[in-house]
């Protein structure tokens, strides 16, 4: 089995931020799984939105007054945070949305309603999760530009070559994620942007399942557009962000429209936009889910990314090893790169039997189709059951989950 000792991670000490790790379900404590879905909030985070409400509840911006000026400071601090979490220029080039969804729409909306047409094409992979499938899909049928798939292999690695060969000069955009969310795959997306940007393609990354689990440099990777979600990364539900290249976010016209994006409103002249990034943050936004953000990634680089990915990847590989000996389980995903996710069916056994019966014995994980249905369906299966990782996890609880799941498929045979 996998060896934690030469890791630095004091994980009691993790785990004792988490105050929903104490808690018992049906009877047994709360073994929590389902990581890819959404992470567990640390008490730093729960109390900023005490704190907020308590102390200096006000809209940003535009007020005078002292508890305007303290919730604006909090709020542009908070931008601040993520633009060095990516590695970003600039935090004008950090654009404040409800999550990852928000952010490839608002992509969508904006840089492709302005730039895709008939005979362009966008490529996405079949690794995608639905967010980054079906704006582009409305899009397509809006304005007729075509949608070409990047395939996969039996391990759930994107094919390069492939890749390569559908890349061409009608190519205007790349969109995939940077982690699978179903499979755990990490796609090497800096080289995919490098090939994109030859064939003089934007690419937009997915990086939901990527900001929770590894160090992020888009300067690096050179990408274009980047988005995560708050609430997989230990902040709270309904805010993430998007990166954009500044220029980028520059040439684009707004998204939505109301307050705050605006500099002059007028019914005799044109109404003049906002400079980015508030061009496309139109109205009041989650002020306290935004500052808690913030304190979300100030906790998490107080543990180490590179700790985390570490210590989740131990975890991985011994929740792997201790699969393996179940007869009938086939794990979907086996990417020499992947992230703390394990994905896998049970011959003869349902994955929502399997999900209702181990969360009898209190072990948390996901079963269904994972927003992916493109990608299980080239594995042959409707859905797959789904244990997934984070810094709070033990080798304690995957023994627990292993012991459980192996109670549970002989209970179904």
């Amino acid at each position: 089995m996998a060896d934690f000792s030469d890791l630095q991670l004091d994980v009691a000490r993790v785990r004792r931020d988490f105050p929903i790790l104490d808690r018992e379900v049906h009877g047994k404590p709360l073994v929590y799984l389902d990581n890819a879905a959404t992470c567990q909030t640390p008490r730093q985070v729960i109390e900023v939105f005490d704190d907020y409400y308590r102390r200096y509840n006000a809209n940003i911006h535009r007020g005078l007054h002292t508890l305007a000026d303290e919730a604006t400071a909090a709020f542009e601090g908070t931008r601040e945070t993520v633009r060095a979490y990516l590695g970003a220029a600039e935090s004008r080039e950090i654009v404040f949305t409800r999550g990852t969804t928000e952010a490839i729409n608002l992509v969508a909306g904006s840089w492709g309603r302005a730039n895709l047409g008939p005979g362009d094409e966008v490529l996405i992979s079949r690794l995608e999760h639905h967010s980054n499938i079906v704006p582009w899909q409305l899009l397509a049928g809006e304005l007729g530009f075509a949608i070409k798939v990047i395939p996969v292999d039996e391990r759930g690695v994107l094919d390069q070559a492939a890749y390569r060969d559908l890349l061409g000069e009608r190519t205007r955009l790349v969109a995939v994620n940077h982690v699978s969310n179903a499979l755990g795959t990490i796609n090497p997306v800096g080289e995919m942007a490098s090939l994109a940007h030859e064939h003089g393609a934007l690419i937009m990354v997915d990086g939901a399942q990527a900001t929770p689990h590894q160090p992020i440099d888009v300067q690096a990777l050179g990408v274009d557009f980047y988005a995560f979600s708050g609430h997989k990364v230990y902040g709270p539900t309904g805010v993430g962000a998007l990166y954009g290249r500044a220029e980028l976010l520059e040439a684009m016209p707004p998204w939505q429209g109301g307050g705050e994006m605006i500099k002059t409103v007028s019914f005799e002249t044109p109404t003049t936009f906002a400079d980015i990034p508030h061009k496309f943050e139109a109205g009041t936004p989650a002020i306290a889910e935004v500052i808690a953000l913030g304190r979300a990634l100030e906790w998490v680089n107080g543990i180490g990314l590179e700790l985390i990915q570490a210590w989740e990847a131990r975890l991985l590989e011994h929740a792997t090893e201790g699969v393996a000996s179940i007869e009938g389980l086939r794990v979907l995903g086996t990417s020499p790169d992947k992230a703390a996710v394990l994905s896998f069916v049970v011959d003869g056994a349902h994955a929502q039997d399997i999900g209702l019966l181990i969360d009898q014995l209190g072990v948390a994980i996901r079963t269904g189709h994972h927003c992916a249905q493109p990608l299980l369906s080239y594995f042959g299966v409707e859905a797959t059951c789904r244990a997934s990782f984070a810094a709070y996890n033990t080798p304690e609880e995957i023994d627990v989950f292993v012991e459980g799941l192996e109670r549970v498929v002989s209970m179904l045979r």
